[in-house]
């Protein structure tokens, strides 16, 4: 389902710029995310972002697609969580959108915003499970301008913005010119990375190659049926149990749905990794252990630590039915105490991830291949181009 039209969008804009109104919800999904999700107009974040929308071509071909997508996301996350500008490091925000697919509205361009710009990352994984394919007319032009107008993208030109489409069918498909679309992302400092499923000299005829340029992107091609061979390595079954042990450290708030929703989609998205290959639940740990998997709409000890939650006035009703007799000075000692913890085993996590990421970069060297890249390395490549021309700098892991 799409978000609001330009003029009810812009109204919005304005009333929440004279502070009558609030940040406006987009969908069911964005409600979820209200503390993740931060209108254009808020103070500069204090740390720098980096904002990634995914746009997936999901009709029938693209099965292979999404496949990569679901196990390639948390290697593409802890690459960037490599990363710095000017010593601090970034927040992550995630976006997710499909198109292309006949069971979406033609009135709507055959597309859907399944996510908006967010740090919840167990959610990004949920959705992606959850898409199917079917037959459709991909319109890339009008999923990109969609994204542009209806994400909440920073306005500071110091942050790392960037669109990621990828399909395969010529990029001139449907009623909004994708030269228009790309130049309005471009003019808001977005760059929008175009990605062909296919042969390079198919994706170039297509006008792949074309929106890239207008828009500062890189353009890519990869073999999206491709199923790369796993690396297992001593050090996964290790990450995994680690990365499950992480889950006993977070304490939830608010709502006893919400609280249960959390867990559940926390341990369904630990099984979802580690049953597509222990190599994928080990990335999913990796990432589980950086600074980019925060739950502060949920958890008591990223709300406190990000200044979210006073103890002293929360309501008991919003704790776990365990910790409804505490005194705020209790809850605070306990927090202290799971919070410490939750370190101890990060710490254990970044260490085992870094030996690990030798490993396979030794296996790897050995390997003499000169099969067509996947999506993991086309959006890999782009972004470290993209973001040292925003001076951000990768560390060794």
């Amino acid at each position: 389902m799409r978000t609001p039209n330009s003029s009810a969008a812009t109204l919005c804009s304005l009333l929440l710029a004279l502070g009558f109104v609030s940040s406006p919800m987009t969908s069911t999904i964005a409600k979820e995310q209200d503390s993740a999700t931060k209108p254009a107009v808020d103070a500069p974040a204090a740390a720098p972002r980096i904002q990634l929308a995914i746009l997936l071509d999901t009709s029938g071909s693209m099965q292979g697609l999404i496949n990569q997508a679901r196990t390639q996301l948390w290697k593409i996350v802890n690459d960037l969580a490599l990363t710095k500008q000017n010593g601090k490091t970034p927040s992550l925000q995630v976006a997710l959108y499909e198109y292309g697919k006949s069971s979406l509205p033609a009135s709507e361009g055959y597309l859907q915003q399944i996510v908006p710009l967010s740090d919840n990352l167990d959610l990004i994984s949920e959705k992606l499970f959850e898409l199917t394919t079917n037959g459709g007319s991909e319109y890339c032009g009008w999923v990109i301008g969609d994204a542009v107008d209806n994400l909440e993208w920073s306005q500071s030109n110091n942050d790392l913005k960037m669109i990621f489409i990828a399909g395969n069918e010529p990029f001139t498909q449907g009623p909004v010119d994708y030269r228009v679309a790309c130049k309005k992302a471009i003019e808001r400092g977005i760059t929008v990375n175009c990605i062909h499923c296919g042969d390079e000299s198919t994706g170039r005829q297509g006008k792949w190659a074309d929106g890239a340029a207008l828009a500062d992107g890189s353009f890519m091609n990869i073999n999206h049926n491709d199923v790369q061979a796993e690396i297992a390595t001593p050090y996964d079954k290790k990450l995994i149990e680690l990365g499950g042990s992480l889950n006993q450290t977070y304490v939830t708030f608010g709502d006893q749905d919400k609280q249960q929703a959390f867990r559940a989609r926390q341990s369904a998205q630990d099984s979802n990794a580690e049953k597509a290959a222990p190599s994928v639940g080990a990335s999913r740990a990796a990432t589980k252990g950086s600074s980019f998997y925060k739950n502060s709409n949920v958890d008591l000890i990223d709300a406190r630590r990000e200044g979210k939650v006073d103890l002293k006035k929360l309501s008991k009703k919003e704790l776990p039915e365990e910790l409804q007799k505490l005194s705020p000075e209790e809850l605070g000692e306990h927090l202290d105490k799971k919070e410490a913890e939750r370190k101890k085993i990060q710490v254990e996590i970044q260490s085992l991830n870094k030996q690990r990421s030798e490993y396979l970069a030794k296996e790897r060297a050995k390997e003499a291949d000169s099969s067509a890249p996947v999506l993991e390395d086309a959006v890999g490549a782009a972004i470290r181009k993209q973001a040292a021309e925003k001076n951000f700098k990768y560390e060794k892991p």
